[in-house]
């Protein structure tokens, strides 16, 4: 039995669609932190990053344990304790993935100027 694999996506938080940052924000309502796992990346350095299963994509976030509070404690979407408000509104969410916003298939990592500063993975 053939098993069909999702194409793996590394990306940064803020670098991924409003749509899918709300998306993970319900799969981890108490924050990421708790959830972040690590791997190999191709410059053989390791990286910590958040899993995360969409319908089209298997997506690895790339963040610390630090960026990872800093994101929660910033986004107004979660209360002080760090946990989604019970208020959290969908808005932009939608069903699919745009192709066309996804840069790095195939876990290949962001080639831009800020990831020269992944030295704190």
């Amino acid at each position: 039995m053939d098993r069909i694999t999702k194409p793996r996506v590394v990306k940064d938080y803020d670098k991924l669609p409003s749509d899918t940052q709300n998306q993970i924000k319900l799969q981890y309502p108490f924050g990421f932190a708790d959830h972040l796992v690590t791997y190999t990346n191709s410059r053989k350095e390791i990286v910590s990053a958040l899993p995360f299963e969409a319908e089209d994509y298997y997506y690895l976030v790339r963040m610390t344990r630090e960026e990872a509070h800093e994101i929660i404690e910033n986004d107004d979407d979660y209360d002080d304790d760090g946990t989604l408000r019970d208020d959290f509104e969908m808005e932009g969410l939608e069903t699919g993935e745009d192709v066309d916003e996804i840069e790095d298939v195939e876990d290949v990592p962001d080639e831009d100027e800020d990831d020269e500063d992944d030295d704190d993975y």
